[in-house]
């Protein structure tokens, strides 16, 4: 009974960890159209915001491993919840983009830690047929904030301030800060491993340097040199970071967990997943609130079903998988997630708010029936002392291709808008050359509102001009949603290949 009461504080300090980290960043999601007029800057700059957050998630959560032997759960957790504290309290007073930039930086530095410590714990404590019931109890807390983000999110900037939204989390934060103090125990064995410190430094400029080329062809091109010079660098850097790796005793973060096939195919299919939802999740509250006017609260409220959905179908998907493994439920669920995602590519200025809402709805079930299940599947795979840097590599690859998601479907979005605006620009909407449509409308507006020529010429120059800005986004929109769909497509081809996961119980590589 005991036991049970201890196991049931250490689990209530993790989670209420890992949901006040996930509700932070859902919070934002819906500002970032506010955000964009406040600091005056494009959405290729302001989904720094959100990649900076991911990509030093990305960064990391490769050494978490390193981190959890040498310096154990309780440390870990509580400085983890304090740099996430600092952050917060950071962008709550920022005064510009930068600091806000610097302030999630500090705030991923303590998220990037808190999920694997907090995944770590579950694998520890949970024997490999009971966690899909785990996980999906985990799904609970981590789908919850979803839940209540968007829309809580929407209500405060509509009616207070965006700084609202990292105020908030601020006292969660001390509160846990102030559990983990008294309940919190280590329950890993500390091995002190040796800091690989170039392992570190090529694994930040490699992943560093691929999201900086990805997320700078949206304003460059993709054939700038500084795109792909950053590219080439990171890619390269990658490479070092794997070999050296390879080439350890004891390496930073354990690239040996590929060779078993499960692990690898989970991870793969995890990436697809997270590169089709962070993206997605942009992108939406771009298309509602700057190109259909919707406020912030109308956003946040037309993503709430589906993330409650996700909330109640996470613990439902986890006992599915106890049952009959990840397979199914990645097959159905991306099968779902591809058609839905597809129909965001048929976007127009008139599609109807509840047509949006169904879409996303139906998303989400697909989403929920894979987002824990896959990953647990691959994780059961690996023998208990390759627990850690399982966790810390699958962490590692969905962070980054969520960054890199993010980061590739707003570049697309952008990019593309850029060419439909100078396709319509050489095109007419008015049966004869582009010059003399707006001549004819400038003229029926002059008429109409009873004002000189050159002044319904002009009017009528500007009503072109925003028509044309509003139909290329729309449609730089779409073409981003096609991308997405083709991946969702590429994930479902990778969960063909799943299988049940036989735990290894044997110390061994």
């Amino acid at each position: 009974m005991e036991e049970n009461m201890s196991l049931g504080k250490l689990l209530t300090v993790m989670l209420l960890g890992a949901f006040i980290a996930i509700l932070n960043q859902t919070l934002l999601n819906v500002a970032i159209p506010h955000l964009m007029n406040d600091f005056n800057v494009s959405a290729t700059t302001i989904q720094w915001l959100s990649t900076g957050y991911m990509l030093t998630n990305g960064i990391l959560i490769p050494i978490t491993a390193f981190l959890i032997e040498s310096y154990g759960t309780r440390a870990l957790f509580i400085t983890a919840m304090g740099l996430f504290t600092v952050g917060a309290l950071i962008c709550a007073i920022s005064t510009g983009f930068t600091l806000m930039l610097v302030g999630r930086i500090i705030q991923a530095s303590g998220a990037g830690i808190i999920m694997p410590v907090v995944m770590n714990v579950f694998l520890t404590v949970f024997p490999p047929e009971r966690r899909g019931a785990a996980m999906g109890m985990m799904g609970i807390a981590m789908m919850f904030a979803p839940a209540i983000g968007p829309t809580l999110s929407g209500w405060i900037v509509e009616e207070y301030t965006w700084r609202l939204l990292f105020i908030i989390v601020i006292p969660l934060a001390i509160i846990d800060i102030l559990f983990a103090f008294r309940w919190l125990k280590n329950i890993s064995k500390l091995t002190y491993p040796k800091f690989d410190l170039a392992g570190a430094i090529f694994s930040t400029i490699g992943f560093g340097s691929l999201l900086y080329g990805f997320s700078s062809a949206g304003d460059k091109g993709w054939s700038s040199p500084t795109v792909i010079l950053t590219l080439v660098v990171g890619i390269l850097f990658i490479l070092f970071f794997i070999l050296r790796e390879l080439n350890m005793d004891e390496p930073m973060l354990e690239f040996r967990v590929f060779k078993y096939d499960i692990f690898t195919v989970s991870t793969l299919v995890g990436s697809t997943v997270n590169m089709t939802l962070f993206g997605g999740m942009l992108l939406l509250p771009l298309y509602l609130q700057n190109i259909r006017g919707f406020t912030p609260l109308q956003s946040g409220l037309l993503l709430l079903p589906g993330a409650l959905l996700m909330g109640v179908m996470s613990p439902i998907s986890g006992a599915i998988f106890d049952k009959i493994g990840a397979r199914p439920l990645a097959i159905i669920g991306l099968i779902i997630t591809a058609i839905t995602t597809w129909e965001f590519s048929l976007l127009t200025d008139a599609t109807s708010y509840s047509h949006i809402l169904l879409i996303y709805t139906i998303r989400s079930l697909g989403i929920s029936l894979l987002m824990m299940s896959v990953q647990t599947e691959g994780l059961n795979q690996l023998p208990p002392h390759l627990g850690s840097h399982g966790t810390a590599m699958s962490n590692t690859i969905r962070q980054v291709a969520g960054s890199i998601g993010t980061a590739w479907l707003i570049t697309v979005m952008s990019s593309r808008s850029t060419i439909h605006l100078a396709d319509y620009a050489n095109t007419s909407s008015f049966g004869g050359s582009t010059a003399s449509g707006v001549e004819q409308l400038g003229q029926g507006i002059a008429a109409s509102a009873g004002v000189p020529a050159q002044t319904g010429q002009t009017l009528a120059l500007l009503q072109v001009y925003q028509t044309a800005m509003t139909e290329s986004t729309i449609q730089g929109i779409n073409d981003a949603f096609i991308v997405a769909a083709c991946i969702a497509v590429a994930g479902l081809v990778f969960s063909l290949f799943l299988r049940r996961a036989t735990p290894r119980k044997k110390p061994g590589l």
